[in-house]
């Protein structure tokens, strides 16, 4: 991976929309951003607060959380590690 966050920063893959939910195939237009995902890399912190978000970390953040970006034809977000609500584990 070619892009490194700074500071507090972390790159984090959404994961997949849902397709379907209760048999019901929900299109494209209809579907809600995830507010979860994988984290792909994390910055070094800052001198007030250290990282707690680890490579690999599945987390849940807030539905308008981060900047989105395109890299490589795959869509990430970049955000705070404050803007991250939970660690799922």
């Amino acid at each position: 991976m070619n892009i490194k966050p700074l500071a507090d920063r972390v790159l984090v893959l959404p994961a997949p929309a849902e397709e379907k939910v209760g048999g019901i195939i929900i299109p494209d237009t209809a579907k809600e951003k995830p507010q979860r995902g994988r984290v792909i890399a994390i910055g070094q912190g800052t001198k007030d607060e250290a990282m707690v978000l680890k490579e690999n970390d599945t987390v849940l953040y807030g539905k308008y959380a981060g900047t989105e970006l395109e890299y490589e034809g795959e869509k990430y977000l970049i955000m705070r590690q404050s803007d991250v609500l939970a660690v799922l584990g």
